[in-house]
């Protein structure tokens, strides 16, 4: 057996990472097989040769955050198991330097995996961003956070927010009211992050003043939308058409950012999705960002990583075979 051992500068750095009830680090003993013990601000943690290493980079990693006042939660300790069992623990550093947005309750909005990083940072830098990746992945969230940014330092006049209206299985007739009633529904999830990050009174104010709107993709037809931060979600159920009308509304002053989940496709079988599409047009265009999430950069309840990552398992398994060519020769 093999032992390393750690110093933390002080007690209460200790007491941040170990978390509630030790859950943290039962964590990380759980994940490489070693075994964590504590004396004044010393650690020791014991394992085969390997799983030591392993769990002290983890241990010194998650002493490194809560050295900075990090938040260190459930998501948090799972991922920085994720990158110290890839290698990739000299990163954990980088996460949480920037603050996105404030929350209206005053809570910073952060990064928490490296892909949302670069998803932020990809939106800073150009005029239009596309952020693909599975559910929990924080692409509206974040997408939100930083037109609220861009709204508050008057980098922007507006804030557009938009989805296509595609029912998921369910008919959108059925629903009650007019057609405002009967589209609130798909443009929920945009409602829910603006009020977290504004408030429901100033969100109201600024909506009543026309400062944010809130519409289906349908409205977009016709407009040029100029100083404005746009953001299409569920991208994946627009049609190619769509996506073309959609991005050619851009005008002078604004940014873009299209979110959208490439597995989640509920148009009609014989319909190409706009988004899927796009990302193979743009490509190569200046100033457009594809940024690819991963089911490590899902930020929800530890089952949905689980979740995505069985169907990612399954979906490959179940793909066809490409069918071999055979040449044959002249006699």
């Amino acid at each position: 057996m093999a032992e390393r051992i750690l110093n933390a500068e002080r007690i209460e750095q200790l007491i941040t990472a170990f978390g509630s009830f030790d859950e943290n680090t039962k964590r990380i003993e759980q994940a490489f097989d070693v075994k964590i013990t504590v004396r004044g601000t010393e650690l020791k943690i014991t394992g085969s040769e390997e799983n030591a290493f392993l769990g002290a980079k983890a241990m010194e990693a998650l002493i490194n955050l809560a050295a900075k006042d990090e938040e260190i939660d459930e998501q948090k300790v799972r991922y920085l198991i994720d990158m110290v069992s890839k290698g990739e623990d000299g990163k954990v550093a980088e996460l949480g330097k920037d603050v996105v947005c404030v929350t209206a309750k005053g809570k910073p909005v952060k990064a928490k995996t490296l892909g949302q990083q670069r998803y932020i940072r990809a939106i800073q830098n150009h005029t239009i961003t596309i952020g693909v990746g599975p559910a929990g992945t924080g692409k509206t969230y974040l997408a939100v956070a930083e037109a609220v940014t861009a709204f508050r330092q008057k980098k922007v006049n507006r804030i557009i927010l938009t989805r296509p209206a595609v029912e998921a299985g369910e008919r959108l007739g059925f629903l009650p009211g007019d057609l405002q009633n009967k589209v609130d529904p798909y443009l929920r999830p945009l409602y829910d992050a603006l009020f977290e990050m504004l408030g429901a009174e100033s969100f109201a104010k600024y909506q009543e003043r026309g400062d944010i709107e809130v519409a289906p993709l349908a409205y977009m037809r016709g407009r040029t939308l100029d100083d404005s931060f746009i953001i299409l979600d569920e991208a994946q159920n627009t049609t190619r058409e769509q996506m073309k009308m959609f991005l050619t509304r851009l005008g002078f002053g604004s940014k873009i950012v299209i979110t959208g989940d490439a597995t989640q496709i509920d148009l009609p079988a014989d319909k190409v999705s706009g988004l899927k599409e796009a990302i193979r047009v743009l490509e190569d265009v200046e100033d457009i960002a594809i940024c690819k999430l991963s089911a490590s950069d899902v930020v929800r309840h530890a089952l949905v990583q689980k979740i995505v990552a069985a169907y990612d398992s399954y979906e490959k398994k179940s793909r066809p075979l490409p069918e071999k060519t055979y040449k044959y020769k002249r006699k």
